[in-house]
């Protein structure tokens, strides 16, 4: 998707706009962090209530940019057009422009035609490193907040894998086990029910001192929830999987004890949603 027209390789201060992402309490890139002041430290920026927009292009000479806009509203309207399949002129004006940095957090899978392949641009002194996407080795909080991000996507899909048969067993597919009391976890390491009682403590601990806003967020009956070494993703009327920094790549099934439904409910209604 392109916010404008393309433009001529010697013209090195241009921006070709390829996309943009929100940054708000209520929406942000989950890789930048787990709740909002987190994501916005990331980029050098303040929490401000309003929110930001990223826009995302190449320069004339290629290079990857990251521009940070205060007019959430035009960024927000060229999101939701691209997203029905329909163009959009994103052409924020300078005025708005918040900061430019070097690279990008996101990876972007279009270019810029007839500029140089994306790049970082030549540094400067005193210019901030080039941000650039978590690697695909390795697993990190980045990475467990990214494959947050898939099962809320792909909720149906991952949804239908928790069988009738696996929810009367296995270690989070057991609502006893995962919807109990936290225990103390075992040397070296926390194992999946005890790494899910965790989670879940410190979800009730949110109840009683609410965490950093964006930590609890809700969109369209999805609620999502982050914390140090962990995520959750769930339906209040339904289930919820949790991904751990200690288990790499593992999603775990917490289904409906006795306790979960109270917890899903009291979390939505303290969540932040779009405006």
């Amino acid at each position: 998707m392109t916010g404008t027209d393309p433009i001529a390789e010697a013209d090195a201060d241009a921006l070709f706009v390829l996309t943009a992402a929100l940054l708000t309490p209520a929406r942000f890139p989950s890789v930048l962090g787990d709740d909002y002041p987190a994501a916005c430290a990331a980029l050098g920026l303040q929490p401000y209530a309003e929110g930001y927009g990223l826009v995302f292009g190449q320069d004339g000479l290629g290079a990857r940019w990251t521009v940070v806009v205060d007019d959430v509203s035009l960024v927000a309207v060229a999101i939701s057009s691209w997203d029905c399949g329909m163009a959009y002129d994103l052409s924020p004006d300078e005025n708005s422009v918040v900061a430019g940095l070097p690279g990008w957090p996101l990876p972007v899978a279009t270019v810029a035609p007839g500029v140089p392949a994306p790049h970082d641009p030549e540094p400067e002194e005193g210019d901030p490193a080039p941000l650039t996407p978590p690697s695909g080795e390795g697993w990190g909080p980045a990475h467990r907040r990214l494959g947050a991000d898939e099962v809320a996507l792909h909720w149906d899909t991952w949804r239908s894998r928790v069988s009738d048969a696996g929810r009367e067993s296995g270690h989070a597919d057991s609502a006893p086990a995962a919807d109990a009391a936290p225990a103390p976890a075992p040397a070296p390491g926390p194992g999946p029910d005890t790494g899910v009682r965790k989670v879940l403590a410190e979800l009730r601990g949110y109840l009683e001192e609410p965490p950093p806003v964006g930590r609890v967020r809700a969109d369209s009956g999805m609620l999502r929830a982050d914390g140090p070494g962990w995520s959750l993703v769930a339906r209040t009327d339904d289930m919820a999987f949790v991904l751990l920094d200690d288990l790499p790549r593992e999603v775990l099934p917490v289904i409906r004890g006795p306790r979960l439904p109270a917890l899903l409910e009291a979390l939505d209604a303290m969540a932040v949603r779009p405006a």
